[in-house]
């Protein structure tokens, strides 16, 4: 296996080549208003910050290295100190454009999607893409990361701050994501227990969840990080995704 990294937009990549991207993520996770209000711009702006690693070893006819992980990143400013932090992966996404439209030069780098294609997980390709970003910042950029931890889900009643506590024996974190980010060398440093606000009509939610709600209140959903609020008489559900800020540099 011979792994490099490369710009996404280095060249024209077929659809069918990161129709993947989309696998293993909720589908309400792509209904965040604010975020897309956003995305367009970020995409046009930052491209330079899409990588993709490729597998030399592993090529299609025409094509080139297949493409095993993909990432991205925005640029901001950030004090350095905890109460400055944005308020999590939407918020990051206004703050990048805040920045570039002062003019302001970005001193932070913030990863915000690092996936590994479903068929090469476990291989260490995780750990080689996040370092992948983050050499992106220069040396003198700090690098943070809103991390989604992956088996939150099974503990959705759990307050994120004292998930983010939980470790195993050996004093390393319990979460297998917030784990491999520990191991690069990532400090946790915060939570962000607004990092998403996610809303909709009961009818959005029941499609996104494959649930029936027939009363007003909090469920458990589906790869739900934490509860759905279900509020019939509004005819309205909203849910907030946690994520754990993780210093990297």
């Amino acid at each position: 296996m011979v792994i490099t990294a490369a710009p996404l937009h280095a060249r024209p990549r077929p659809r069918e080549e990161l129709a993947w991207l989309g696998d293993g993520w909720p589908e309400f996770v792509f209904h965040d208003e604010g975020a897309a209000r956003h995305l367009g711009r970020i995409r046009e702006l930052f491209a330079g910050l899409e990588l993709v690693l490729l597998d030399d070893a592993e090529k299609r006819a025409g094509n080139g290295a297949e493409i095993v992980a993909a990432g991205w990143a925005v640029p901001l400013r950030w004090t350095g100190a905890v109460d400055d932090l944005p308020s999590g992966y939407t918020d990051s996404l206004a703050r990048a454009l805040d920045a570039y439209d002062a003019g302001d030069p970005p001193d932070t780098l913030a990863i915000l999607a690092a996936q590994v294609r479903p068929d090469r997980q476990g291989r260490g390709l995780a750990g080689t893409l996040l370092r992948a970003l983050g050499d992106l910042a220069p040396a003198q950029h700090q690098v943070i990361c809103p991390v989604r931890p992956t088996r939150k889900a099974r503990y959705p009643l759990t307050p994120i701050d004292r998930y983010a506590d939980w470790t195993r024996p050996d004093g390393t974190p319990f979460d297998p994501w917030l784990r491999t980010h520990v191991r690069l060398g990532g400090r946790i440093i915060a939570t962000a227990p607004r990092s998403q606000v996610i809303t909709g009509t009961v009818a959005d939610w029941q499609r996104w969840t494959g649930l029936e709600f027939p009363d007003s209140g909090e469920y458990v959903i589906p790869d739900g990080l934490s509860t759905l609020h279900v509020d019939l008489d509004a005819d309205r559900g909203s849910y907030l995704e946690p994520n754990i800020w993780v210093r990297h540099r």
